[in-house]
């Protein structure tokens, strides 16, 4: 299992335009955020904080129950880690959703389902604002907004709360089941 480490650096490769995370050992992490979805800092260095290691483990936990490979799970938890620091504050993508209901407000690091006409999927709260919340998508199947635009695995979209349901009960867990006779 990948454990946070203050040794951790993030950095811009120019030559991919890419952030990356440099994990020690020869190991280095690619995230899936475009450089014009990035914060202004994002294009120097910065050491993995403990912000960061705090948001890894927020993330990590309900990751953990997601029927992924334990390399997914810690591709998404980093891809969340390093949207929640590095992703330009954006507007709600909303009309991508169907409307589920007033009163809705999720936690950072809850599982919540969206739904439209073309899909349904289970996302990830990383950051909670006062109506509308940043979302990873935890499926590794694309989420279909419209006939050109998807959502990919770790992808980061903003969305209303109004379109957020609790996503308990559709939830496929990766834990063992004992049969009792």
């Amino acid at each position: 299992m990948l454990k946070p480490s203050d040794t951790w650096i993030w950095y811009m490769k120019e030559s991919d335009d890419s952030l990356m995370l440099d994990l020690g050992n020869d190991m280095v992490f690619k995230t899936n955020l475009a450089r014009k979805l990035l914060v202004d800092c994002a294009s120097g260095q910065n050491s993995f904080t403990v912000d960061d290691a705090s948001a890894f483990q927020t993330y990590r936990e309900p990751i953990s129950c997601l029927s992924l490979s334990e390399p997914r799970q810690a591709e998404l938890t980093l891809y969340c880690v390093a949207a929640k620091r590095f992703h330009k504050p954006v507007q709600p993508k909303s009309w991508f959703f169907d409307y589920q209901g007033e009163g809705y407000t999720p936690s950072e690091g809850e599982l919540v389902r969206l739904v439209n006409q073309n899909s349904a999927g289970i996302f990830l709260v990383l950051e909670v604002g006062e109506s509308a919340s940043l979302c990873a998508l935890v499926d590794l199947d694309e989420f279909v907004l419209s006939g050109s635009k998807t959502v990919c695995f770790g992808q980061a979209i903003k969305v209303m709360h109004d379109r957020m349901a609790c996503a308990q009960q559709h939830i496929t867990l990766n834990q063992p089941i004992a049969l009792v006779g």
